[in-house]
């Protein structure tokens, strides 16, 4: 067995939320400023208990520091984590109250931290945040600037890393691919999209049967049950819903020979990576894949304009195929090899040159 090379290490710094009044019960965990501040977005879920939102928080926060090194970005790795209030929350004034107490919290940080939005949060959502501290994007973008809803450019990175990972494996483009996609909120149906338009055949499921349908009709992609959508006859499947979709039952029922999907943390366990490995599925790590959301809240962070921002993202399909052929070369699992770049990139002398 291969071991994995990721080092686990505990955020150097955490901050626990709590504002009664404004129903703000959440944690920011600040895991690594090697490469510059931490930066990852501001998800909104409901969780059994503070414990368990504690832990969503310092495993994303990692997986930030990550995904910014390997997208060479100057930017370290954070995340804050919100318990969803019970009752009536979407009203306005309700919401606005919660992220604005939010933003006072970010705010004390001094700027250790940037934040945006991630599920279950949106750009309005950071308008508020923006009412007490300029460390946050996803805002509303303005003119030839980064900026807005992250989401587009998530489902253009992975797309990109995906025509990468379908070379490398089938020696062919998308055109006439079968592209098994679980999970079509925003990141997935951009993603169908872009597919569609590249020849793809597609089959689609969700927990919403509602958006099934609706790009089911702009699509022609076929529709199936969550349940069933790993085991289809495809050449690629694509997690794009929340994580933990690849466990050795999945993994054992694919019939497709690449992964590449938008969701974070799609492996269950290490040893997945392995079982992939020896099954021969190509798997495109997902923090390397669905780093557009990032770069371009970086770049609105950073002031920089939305070509820049497509510079990046462009990079992404390049950058998965190298990975791709280092790992095999190597004999390794991809996320083993993705995991030590990462980890070069942000030892302190790398960061310096």
């Amino acid at each position: 067995m291969v071991a994995q090379t990721r080092r686990m290490m505990p955020p150097i710094e955490y901050v626990r939320l709590s504002d009664e009044a404004a129903g703000l019960d959440g944690i920011i965990a600040i895991h690594s400023t090697a490469r510059g501040p931490a930066a990852g977005g501001c998800r909104l879920w409901t969780y059994d208990d503070p414990e368990a939102a504690m832990r969503d928080a310092f495993r994303l926060a990692e997986g930030m520091s990550y995904k910014n090194a390997m997208a060479r970005l100057p930017l370290g790795g954070g995340k804050a984590v919100l318990r969803r209030p019970a009752g009536d929350f979407d009203r306005p004034e309700v919401r606005r109250a919660l992220f604005e107490a939010f933003g006072e919290a970010v705010e004390k940080l001094d700027g250790r931290y940037v934040t945006a939005e991630d599920v279950g949060t949106g750009v309005s959502d950071m308008e508020y945040v923006a009412l007490h501290t300029r460390h946050v994007a996803g805002r509303t973008a303005l003119p030839g600037l980064a900026g807005g809803d992250p989401s587009p450019w998530t489902a253009l990175g992975v797309f990109e890393a995906m025509k990468a990972a379908v070379e490398f494996r089938y020696g062919s483009g998308l055109a006439g691919v079968t592209v098994a996609i679980s999970g079509v909120g925003n990141v997935g149906a951009g993603l169908a999209r872009l597919l569609h338009g590249a020849g793809a055949q597609l089959v689609v499921a969700d927990i919403d049967p509602l958006r099934c349908a609706r790009l089911a009709e702009e699509t022609g992609a076929r529709i199936m049950g969550i349940d069933g959508i790993a085991a289809i006859e495809a050449e690629v499947f694509a997690p794009c819903a929340l994580g933990g979709a690849l466990d050795d039952a999945t993994v054992e029922a694919l019939r497709a020979k690449v992964v590449c999907g938008a969701a974070n943390n799609q492996l269950a366990a290490p040893h997945v990576a392995e079982m992939l490995m020896e099954r021969g599925i190509a798997y495109a790590p997902d923090y390397v894949a669905n780093a557009g959301g990032i770069i371009n809240v970086a770049a609105e962070y950073l002031g920089e304009s939305e070509n820049e921002v497509r510079g990046r993202v462009m990079a992404i399909g390049p950058r998965m195929r190298e990975l791709l052929d280092t790992a095999a070369s190597d004999g390794l699992p991809p996320p083993v090899v993705a995991d030590r770049m990462a980890e070069e990139l942000m030892r302190p002398e790398m960061v310096a040159a």
